[in-house]
């Protein structure tokens, strides 16, 4: 999948850095989530990428589909050292 994250606003509109391909689990399930001003709202997809890998909230992504969508949610999930499969979990529009 690509992804252009978001950097903020500008006059014209949001701003985005150059599109970065990332590898993703991509898993096609629909729940809700809460955004960043706490309100609940439905997720139709959550990816998953490399801990390492960057994806703000409001960023564009494409996935391998070809479908666009905006980043709703990301979080880092890291076991601290432990043998856990750390990862950033990203839903989306």
């Amino acid at each position: 999948m690509t992804i252009e994250a978001y950097q903020g606003e500008t006059a014209y509109g949001p701003l985005y850095a150059a599109p970065v391909a990332a590898r993703a689990f991509v898993e096609e399930r629909t729940r809700t989530v809460r955004d960043r001003q706490g309100e609940e709202v439905v997720t139709s997809t959550t990816v998953h990428l490399l801990p390492s890998q960057a994806c703000p909230p409001e960023s564009r992504v494409t996935l391998p589909s070809g479908r666009t969508a905006s980043v709703i949610t990301s979080a880092l999930l890291d076991g601290g050292g432990l043998p856990t499969p750390d990862h950033r979990e990203v839903t989306l529009e």
